[in-house]
């Protein structure tokens, strides 16, 4: 299922449907409530989708918006994408449908070595075209 047309005017780079593997791990401590401990988190996650500016990461265990963290993906052509990211959204759903339930972050990239970029928009241009991956979408009024 598509998304509206308005969802899409709204991104600036092309997002691919990926469903790979993700590490997701804090890199600034958080506390531990009832000792109040600093400790880091790293989850083992799926990559739902991907795109130049960042990835939307299911997890049942969310990071808060605005937490900086280390993305790592193996992409499928072998090469790896290791990025500091944000995180931009945090989107919970419960469901009676398994199916349905789909919580996650949305996480935009901050910063990689140029090689880890350009090994994803190499993925994102074998799969969707050059120009498409590249192009920001445009507001037709």
């Amino acid at each position: 299922m598509s998304e509206p047309i308005s969802s899409q005017l709204k991104r600036r780079y092309e997002r691919i449907a990926a469903g790979i593997s993700v590490r997701i791990s804090s890199i600034e401590p958080e506390r531990d409530p009832w000792t109040g401990r600093p400790f880091f988190r790293s989850l083992q996650e799926t990559c739902e989708n991907v795109s130049r500016g960042g990835v939307f990461v299911k997890t049942n265990e969310p990071f808060d918006t605005g937490r900086r963290l280390l993305v790592e993906i193996k992409l499928p052509t072998g090469q790896p994408l290791e990025a500091i990211g944000r995180v931009a959204w945090v989107k919970r759903t419960v469901s009676a449908n398994p199916l349905e339930n789909v919580s996650g972050v949305g996480i935009e990239f901050l910063g990689a070595a140029s090689e880890h970029f350009e090994a994803l928009e190499s993925y994102i241009n074998h799969r969707t075209g050059p120009q498409k991956a590249a192009t920001e979408l445009i507001q037709v009024e």
